[in-house]
């Protein structure tokens, strides 16, 4: 049997937000203190 190969590759997607402004959203979302207390539930 033999390989069979995809003449139609598709394009690499584009990421939604770059590593830089990854970092900045998950700092910020990390210094906004955004937590549920243990005894709050």
């Amino acid at each position: 049997m033999s390989k069979v190969t995809k003449t139609n590759k598709e394009t690499k997607k584009q990421a939604l937000l770059s590593p830089k402004e990854k970092k900045a959203a998950k700092d910020a979302k990390k210094s906004a203190g955004v937590s549920i207390p243990i005894g709050a539930r």
